[in-house]
């Protein structure tokens, strides 16, 4: 009996990676299920219960097994979010090397797909002679600077290039230029730096793979799509938006979407950072006073602060965090706000028909459940390449509006925060962006109708691999 032609897709540690590759995965063999796909997990400990969870209920034809815990490295891995998660990938390769091995023996297996930050495993592609496609999760806007870094790097002559030798920085296919410090943060660390040699490492890597895959679609990112399957030896695939059906956690379902069903329509302000973002204490506090002097209806998930934005990325927080809220807040905003600690169901509070407006962290799978939703967002990155997004979001699609930073002390002010909220809830500035996000919407739609333009992209990927 012929065996079943298998691929193996290789995440990037973290929710904020797996969920997406398990979302194109399920996209995959719902419209070509000839295939079967198992996913290999590097990790350096016990996966999160919201992992567990994903990984327990993944759909038939879909399995996974966790690579070997890299318990030893624990204590040399860096702060910083991507190099962390491109080291613990880099040293489970021995690992992923022997699990290649059993799927050849077991399936017919006929490629890899990786992680963005997964490419130091991309030579086990090649050693056994497989296919390799690059899942690149976040936008097209970020690729195409990405393929643009490693020739900016050798045109510079200091340690610090990018901030020494430009200003602004033009990346094909966008018409506005970027900010040096709107970049993604390893670009303003020392050339030297692990950190910064790190991302470079993997710049140089993008155009090795067969294909990249990428969660956009044609009407979001349609310049920079075009600009980039114009390049010579690069297939790129856009077949987003791919995004979440429900939440993989039911924590504060209930009690949220019930206080939802007593708000107005498109009245509430949804506030979220992801599944990793934090602010400090300060700025805690500065957007709890904004909010509350604002007036407006919303519904804020709320962490631990910590000076580390992303310190919730990794690791657990035991903390009650509504203790670190202004004195009398939640008493004086009752009739207002609901606030819920740790984590809310996004999906299902994006799709609600009382959210109005979403403050977020921009990073890319919230970006496009806003859009997919049609709510106009409130710009506030925190860290990673989500600056990058954020300008996207305001300046080239029009969909959002930004929270000033103030200058001196790097926090956005109770008075910007109510300036910010006023811009997407209030006036005819929100009713062009609401027209805007709302016409995005409708393009997300039949990018995934039968006959758009990512369910073509996805058909000549299939066959591709059935060729091989």
């Amino acid at each position: 009996m012929e065996k079943k032609r298998c691929i193996a897709m290789i995440p990037s540690p973290g929710l904020s990676h797996l969920i997406p590759l398990v979302e194109f995965a399920k996209l995959l063999l719902q419209k070509h299920n000839e295939f079967i796909i198992t996913f290999l997990i590097p990790t350096f400990g016990p996966l999160s219960s919201s992992m567990q969870s994903i990984l327990n209920t993944l759909p038939p034809n879909m399995n996974f097994t966790v690579l070997p815990q890299l318990n030893n490295i624990q204590q040399d891995l860096p702060i910083e979010p991507a190099t962390q998660m491109k080291l613990i990938v880099k040293n489970s390769v021995p690992f992923l090397i022997e699990e290649v091995k059993s799927l050849i023996s077991k399936t017919h297996l006929i490629a890899l797909v990786f992680s963005m930050f997964s490419t130091d495993a991309h030579d086990v592609a090649k050693q056994f002679n497989l296919l390799s496609y690059l899942f690149f999760s976040s936008g097209a806007v970020l690729f195409s600077f990405f393929l643009t870094l490693p020739n900016l790097d050798q045109s510079a002559n200091t340690s610090k290039f990018l901030e020494s030798c430009y200003e602004t920085v033009n990346i094909p296919g966008v018409e506005i230029p970027f900010h040096v410090k709107e970049l993604p943060d390893p670009i303003l660390c020392e050339r030297s730096s692990d950190t910064y040699k790190s991302l470079l490492d993997l710049c140089q890597k993008l155009t090795l793979f067969d294909g990249v895959i990428i969660n956009t679609f044609t009407d979001l990112e349609q310049d920079v799509i075009r600009v980039l399957q114009e390049r010579e030896k690069l297939c790129v695939y856009p077949i987003g938006p791919i995004i979440r059906k429900e939440s993989n956690n039911e924590t504060n379902m209930e009690v949220c979407l019930r206080w939802l069903e007593n708000q107005p329509p498109s009245s509430v302000l949804f506030v979220s950072f992801g599944s990793g973002g934090t602010l400090s204490y300060q700025q805690l506090h500065e957007l709890a006073f904004g909010l509350e002097i604002s007036g407006c209806k919303f519904l804020w998930v709320v962490r631990v602060p910590s000076k580390n934005s992303s310190s919730a990325y990794f690791s657990k927080q035991n903390d009650d965090p509504l203790e670190y809220l202004p004195n009398g807040f939640l008493e004086r905003t009752k009739d207002k706000g609901l606030v819920v600690a740790s984590w809310a169901p996004q999906v299902e509070i994006l799709v609600h028909e009382s959210i109005g407006g979403f403050l977020s962290h921009c990073g890319w799978s919230s970006t496009l459940e806003s859009v997919v939703n049609g709510v106009p967002m409130i710009a506030w990155p925190l860290f990673a390449e989500q600056k990058m997004n954020a300008k996207e979001l305001v300046d080239v699609l029009k969909v959002g509006v930004r929270a000033k930073v103030d200058d001196e002390n790097g926090i956005v002010k109770r008075d910007e925060v109510v300036k910010a909220i006023k811009g997407i809830m209030e006036g005819d500035e929100s009713l062009e962006i609401r027209k805007r996000i709302k016409e995005l919407s409708v393009g997300a739609a039949n990018a995934l109708s039968e006959h758009g333009s990512s369910m073509k992209a996805l058909s000549d990927l299939v066959v591709k691999l059935h060729d091989y």
